[in-house]
């Protein structure tokens, strides 16, 4: 489903490309998208039958003004012999509840709940855990772009929810910003408390006045009571894996 060389640009328009409801989608919908900076897939449901392949992926896309934006892809075929990738028919919703109505609608069921980590049980919990620890695969060289980066930084504290958040001191430095990067490094989806939840962290790299750099570590998750989403801040990626690992010890 995915190129790690792909662009967010060039996942995108692959997505809208293949969708054959594209043009369903608000235009308010494809204006945002229009700013996406970097994007995140992966398998949602899907169910398998002797009728029937159907898939939901569920694409998150990070805005160049600190939202995130998720699309939700289905994609079906019919019997196995009509399989081919050719066959393989793509419908896209930016409401999950409407790709759930769309999904039901082709197996005949109001239920589209999706099923992982159930098998796997303890040993998927701690490949999970090793996984949000590990460390990730080298950056390419950061591209830094001045696009009213000490407001950006801003943004990127003021949505922060956690208790922890990096304060004033680092706050003051960030206000001499005046380039920056986001690099997403990390994204896994799991079962916390037995619901699906999603986790994404990203790098917000600073250029400073002085030529110095400094980042700003996001973790956006689902792993929350109600599933909404939910941003952390933390001032080194080492505490923002940690927050991560501590929210899914109760998988």
């Amino acid at each position: 489903m995915s190129d790690p060389y792909e662009t967010t640009d060039q996942h995108l328009e692959r997505i809208l490309r293949r969708a054959l409801n594209s043009f369903d989608l608000p235009d308010g919908t494809v204006e945002r998208l229009g700013s996406a900076l970097a994007h995140s897939s992966s398998l949602y449901s899907s169910h398998h039958s002797a009728d029937l392949h159907r898939e939901t992926y569920r694409h998150a896309y990070l805005l160049s003004d600190g939202s995130a934006l998720t699309l939700w892809e289905l994609v079906h075929s019919g019997p196995r012999g009509d399989g081919h990738p050719d066959t393989r028919q793509h419908e896209v919703y930016d409401d999950e509840a409407d790709a759930h109505i769309a999904a039901a609608r082709l197996t005949g069921s109001l239920w589209d709940v999706p099923d992982f980590c159930d098998e796997e049980g303890a040993q998927a919990d701690l490949e999970l855990m090793s996984a949000l620890l590990a460390a990730p695969p080298a950056p390419l060289p950061r591209m830094y772009a001045p696009d009213n980066s000490a407001d950006h930084a801003r943004r990127v504290l003021r949505r922060a929810e956690n208790g922890d958040v990096p304060g004033e001191e680092t706050a003051r430095l960030l206000r001499a910003a005046f380039a920056h990067h986001i690099t997403q490094v990390f994204g896994r989806q799991c079962r916390v408390e037995g619901r699906d939840a999603g986790f994404t962290l990203y790098e917000h790299a600073f250029l400073l006045l002085d030529g110095s750099e400094t980042s700003l570590w996001e973790v956006e998750h689902t792993a929350t009571p109600d599933g909404r989403h939910m941003c952390e801040v933390y001032g080194d990626e080492e505490t923002a894996r940690c927050a991560m690992e501590a929210r899914t010890r109760i998988c």
